[in-house]
């Protein structure tokens, strides 16, 4: 641990000539100031990151291949392109179903609850291509395996283990680097990150399909996708520890929770990464960055359904923020996700569009009194998921980008009492006011 090496200390002084009452508020002001001082100035140490964008850097014992840059424009000529033109033609042509989950904390009861009332609907596509961004990656694994682990994501995801998530580290935090305690998370995903789900992951990923989570590179500033099959692939304790880790790197909010260290190596030589929160980047993806760019052959995709769960909402009610520290680092967290997923549809519509997909989104609605993604209260977080499954299960969960849009100018344009107790929340309407759009009835490209 390492410290600045000074301050101005007259800056910090407190004049003894002055009343009680303004000499213990000047006190206070003191000491507040100091521990602001400790903490930005206080760093861990660690091994020297890669200095190089794009090389053979990898996990200790991994192959470089399991992961890439998403800025990487050799990773669509060599990875991505070639993966999907194999899964195509083991499916004998048959167009790719593609999901992505999104990042929003909290809001993951909703993606974890749609999923399991999509099966319950009964209509469920076995996904040949699955994305996880944060809270999305969590819930990432389970939709990959399918419908046969949905009991385990309803365990996991319905709140009972999420309470205890924020857990304060006092004044600990001038010696670590973030608000929470870490553990709480790393033990979650422990939890159900088990040798089972390892060896089911990596024997979906032998058939071709794929698994692949985000992180942030810290030390690149740039978006890294891992081929989570590929790390199961490998097997053993070590595949194990590095599944778990990337997910809690890809959970892991900037600030909020500590960040994860991932050692690797290059050519003999030892550095260690930096990686957090995928949503610093990218809220959610279902295709590398380089790829929106970059020619892809157009018969591998077209046809294509994309399916995109947001696990947040896309535009909030206008309220009062509180003066606290949750409630403040909530809706900026919050502010954040809204833009940089509206811009991510955009572009994916745009995508879809340009190879002739046809494209579905859902999202937690905005007049459904969600409290953000660090809300995480059992009864909240249940009531949530419940929702979702409920809306799948009706066929009310799936809209084009058109209807989500009206949907939610429809609501902003009346009046709303965002102050609505959670208990009431099963009273909104779902995401979409009548049946899903099948696939062969959803908006393609001509």
């Amino acid at each position: 641990m390492r410290m600045c090496a000074a301050y101005d200390t007259k800056i910090l002084a407190v004049p003894s000539d002055q009343p009680a009452t303004q000499k213990m508020r000047m006190m206070h002001l003191v000491f507040w100031l100091g521990i602001l001082v400790l903490t930005g100035c206080a760093s861990v140490r660690r091994e020297q990151a890669p200095e190089r964008m794009f090389d053979t850097v990898a996990p200790v014992g991994f192959k470089p291949d399991i992961r890439y840059l998403s800025s990487d424009p050799g990773a669509i000529k060599s990875r991505f392109s070639r993966i999907l033109q194999h899964r195509r033609a083991i499916s004998g042509g048959a167009p790719l179903n593609i999901l992505a989950l999104s990042g929003g904390g909290a809001g993951g009861s909703f993606g974890a609850g749609a999923l399991v009332g999509f099966s319950r609907h009964g209509d469920r596509p076995k996904f040949d291509i699955v994305t996880g961004v944060s809270a999305g990656a969590l819930i990432a694994p389970f939709a990959f395996l399918g419908s046969a682990w949905d009991a385990q994501l309803d365990d996991n995801f319905s709140g009972k283990y999420s309470e205890h998530f924020l857990v304060t580290r006092g004044f600990s935090i001038l010696f670590n680097t973030g608000v929470y305690q870490s553990k709480p998370l790393v033990d979650f995903v422990d939890h159900f990150v088990t040798d089972e789900m390892i060896r089911e992951v990596a024997a979906q990923a032998a058939l071709g399909r794929l698994l692949l989570v985000a992180t942030t590179d810290l030390d690149k500033e740039e978006t890294v996708i891992w081929d989570m099959g590929q790390i199961a692939a490998h097997g053993g304790v070590a595949a194990r520890t590095l599944f778990r880790d990337v997910l809690v790197a890809s959970a892991s909010i900037p600030g909020v929770f500590s960040p994860v260290i991932i050692p690797v190596e290059s050519k003999g030589a030892k550095y260690a990464e930096m990686h957090v929160d995928a949503s610093a980047t990218v809220p959610f993806f279902i295709a590398p960055a380089s790829a929106y760019v970059l020619p892809i052959d157009p018969g591998v995709l077209k046809g294509s359904n994309i399916y995109v769960l947001v696990n947040g909402q896309l535009g909030v009610i206008p309220e009062t923020t509180r003066v606290n520290t949750i409630s403040i680092l909530s809706r900026s967290l919050s502010a954040e996700l809204n833009h940089m997923t509206r811009a991510e549809i955009a572009l994916t519509s745009e995508f879809a569009q340009k190879y002739g997909m046809s494209l579905r989104v859902t999202e937690i609605p905005i007049d459904y009194p969600f409290r953000g993604p660090l809300e995480f209260h059992e009864s909240t977080s249940r009531q949530l998921f419940d929702y979702g499954a409920d809306c799948a299960k009706e066929a009310k969960l799936w809209a084009t980008v058109e209807q989500s849009l009206a949907r939610n100018e429809k609501t902003l344009s009346t009046e709303f009492v965002k102050n609505t107790p959670a208990e009431t929340a099963a009273i909104s309407s779902c995401p979409l006011n009548g049946p899903s759009l099948r696939p062969e009835t959803s908006i393609q490209a001509h």
